[in-house]
């Protein structure tokens, strides 16, 4: 049986942080996983902290993330890192919205996609399922854009987290 990743995404409403939960649960629905997920909506609709959990493996029994266990944390506004850092287990992989060159986003609606791609590369699901979720969960007029995004989020360098806690 394969260990259940933990991966907790995280900003304020608006910037699509369901919509990149929902992209990459169904990414490892069609890798192969059982998946589970929960989403915490927050003040979503002005602006505040909205945060989802998705865990996926061979078996998954419960959609929540426990305090402290994120294998990934992914954050599309800075401020919310450490408001978040303490779901993250020591040696977690961080994933903030410093890890891009901001100039070479084309469209800033398409960060949280970018992301996604700087996370695929921390994660075992082939980038074939992420496209397909990304096409499955986008309108077709977005694809290219957000192809271009992903693909900029694949060559960004992500690092463990360090910090102390």
């Amino acid at each position: 049986m394969s260990k259940v990743k933990n991966v907790v995404i995280a900003g304020l409403g608006g910037q699509g942080v369901l919509k990149a939960s929902d992209i990459l649960a169904d990414a490892a629905f069609r890798a192969g996983f059982d998946v589970k997920k929960s989403e915490l909506h927050g003040m979503s609709q002005r602006g505040g902290s909205v945060s989802s959990d998705v865990r996926f493996g061979d078996l998954v029994l419960s959609p929540m993330v426990p305090p402290g266990e994120a294998d990934v944390l992914l954050v599309l506004e800075a401020t919310q890192v450490e408001i978040n850092r303490p779901t993250l287990r020591p040696g977690g992989v961080l994933i903030g919205p410093d890890v891009l060159d901001p100039g070479a986003l084309k469209n800033k609606k398409s960060l949280n996609v970018a992301l996604l791609g700087a996370m695929s590369t921390a994660l075992d699901i082939p980038e074939e399922h992420w496209l397909a979720a990304m096409y499955a969960n986008l309108a077709e007029k977005l694809h290219t854009i957000n192809e271009q995004a992903f693909a900029l989020g694949r060559s960004a360098a992500i690092e463990q987290d360090t910090a102390d806690r």
